[in-house]
């Protein structure tokens, strides 16, 4: 089951419903994948693979991910899993589908249906739901540059369960406005009255905090009707590793390419990546 939905600057989004349960918890042999919500914070993301043995034999041996078999009604679907706790998703869209392997951020909240309410008030759209599953409630939107955001209202839980390598280090936002986009992302989440969250302007992006760490950037420069891919209005997702440049090295040969070579940043160093179907996304060694 898929949604499709024209954003506010009329590109098309494309999202997997199967993603909305891969929260729920079981107990499997030999582990246990731990569901955690951070409020107001990116705290899962989902990549739309054409094949999802393409995907998992590209970023199991790169960034280290065991596999466990997600809900599978409506195709194939299975959880990226380290030290026991669930990190991605990767659900397999219809080879036939003319759509771009992508990945998609979700930010956690208390209240999907008031975080909805915002969207819409602020020049948002909302995509779909919220919708009730096992895992909670989620919904699926656009801001109103067009990047597509999830948002899942969930079990809490703390920051420091992304704290590991292979994990979601942040996801950073390309944008025309950063300033505007962290009025519309801070009204929408409410990161002014969340005590745990802090919002800072550094190296000319704004940033959201959280727990100690780096949980978001919202940075400028992005123009929809770029040729470029990367520099249109959307999110991308940045992943912990042990070294840039060798997981760099390491994702030309298992068939990936890479967009950016390494190089350093003021978090860290960082190159930008593409999977074997063509996926964006970054790692950082901090």
């Amino acid at each position: 089951m898929h949604a499709v939905g024209r954003t506010s600057a009329g590109v098309v989004g494309l999202w997997d419903v199967r993603v909305w349960t891969v929260w729920e918890e079981r107990l499997m042999v030999g582990s246990v994948v731990q569901a955690r919500c951070v409020v107001g914070a990116p705290c899962w993301v989902s990549l739309m693979a054409r094949d999802v043995d393409v995907a998992k034999g590209f970023y199991g041996p790169l960034l280290g991910w065991g596999f466990e078999a997600g809900p599978d009604r409506w195709g194939a679907y299975c959880r990226a899993v380290v030290d026991g706790v669930a990190v991605a998703g990767i659900g397999e869209v219809a080879r036939t589908w003319e759509f771009p392997v992508a990945w998609t951020t979700y930010f956690g909240t208390d209240d999907a249906d008031q975080v909805s309410a915002r969207v819409r008030e602020r020049g948002g759209t909302m995509v779909m739901g919220p919708l009730a599953f096992d895992a909670g409630r989620l919904a699926l939107a656009a801001d109103p540059d067009g990047a597509a955001f999830g948002v899942w209202q969930g079990r809490p839980g703390p920051a420091s369960d992304l704290e590991r390598p292979g994990a979601l280090a942040w996801s950073e936002l390309r944008t025309a406005d950063a300033f505007a986009a962290a009025l519309f992302y801070g009204a929408v989440f409410g990161w002014d009255q969340a005590s745990d969250l802090d919002v800072a302007f550094e190296h000319e992006r704004v940033l959201l905090r959280g727990a100690g760490r780096t949980l978001a950037s919202l940075n400028g420069g992005g123009s929809q009707g770029a040729p470029d891919p990367r520099v249109r209005p959307r999110w991308h997702v940045f992943f912990t590793v042990a070294d840039a440049d060798a997981t760099a090295a390491r994702a030309v040969t298992l068939g990936g390419t890479v967009a950016a070579a390494a190089h350093d940043s003021p978090v860290g160093r960082v190159a930008q990546l593409r999977d074997r179907e063509g996926g964006l996304f970054w790692v950082v060694a901090t």
